[in-house]
């Protein structure tokens, strides 16, 4: 059975540093199709937040596409203060229209996050929860850090880590965890080319086939 003409939406959650981010971006160059990091929202919402002193409800409600381009986002400080905007409600339903019109771009889209399988693509007819073990996230989280250049040391990454992974799960706003039709991938034990590996035999399985040349 094939899907080609079914628009393919990619839904796929997980924690920080479980690969989520590598394996979105590998499938949907794969399959031609846009990729958003979710994440990347929160993150910029709250960089502006912690920077400006702003509402971050008011900054969810006014953010576009051009406030994710800052590369300072992708960093540590950015992922804390992003972990704890995503806890306020007001927030979250800011940004819900955006996430949902990127997922509704004709052909299908990839999008990854901590809640796109449960609130953002519910009907989505792929969805992965994309995970590891704590020290396989922490390890990788340190080596991402010194390759930038950044002094830390692994105990205080895995610290960091498990206080973000708190606040994701136990918010009451959309918390962090796998929807119920969601296919488990964990990671700990893969490097890259492996996860992508069992991400896209995992979606070829449902049918679905990348365009071809």
């Amino acid at each position: 059975m094939t899907r080609s003409a079914e628009r393919l939406v990619i839904a796929i959650d997980g924690p920080s540093a479980s690969g989520k981010g590598t394996i979105a971006n590998r499938l949907a160059a794969h399959f031609g199709l846009p990729h958003l990091d979710t994440g990347l929202l929160y993150r910029a919402v709250g960089w502006i937040a912690a920077r400006t002193g702003r509402n971050p409800a008011k900054i969810a409600a006014e953010l576009n596409s051009g406030d994710l381009a800052d590369p300072i986002l992708r960093g540590d400080e950015a992922g804390q203060e992003g972990s704890k905007v995503a806890a306020i409600p007001e927030v979250r339903a800011n940004l819900l229209k955006f996430q949902k019109e990127f997922a509704s771009k004709e052909g299908g889209a990839v999008l990854d996050g901590r809640d796109i399988g449960t609130v953002i693509c519910p009907d989505a007819p792929v969805k992965l929860f994309v995970t590891a073990s704590p020290e396989s996230r922490a390890e990788r989280r340190y080596q991402e850090l010194r390759a930038r250049g950044v002094d830390t040391i692994k105990p205080r990454v895995l610290a960091e880590m498990a206080e973000r992974d708190r606040r994701d799960s136990e918010r009451a706003a959309a918390p962090l965890k796998a929807a119920p039709d969601a296919w488990l991938l964990d990671t700990s034990d893969m490097d890259a080319d492996a996860a992508f590996a069992a991400a896209l035999a995992f979606i070829e399985r449902k049918g679905f086939r990348s365009p071809g040349p």
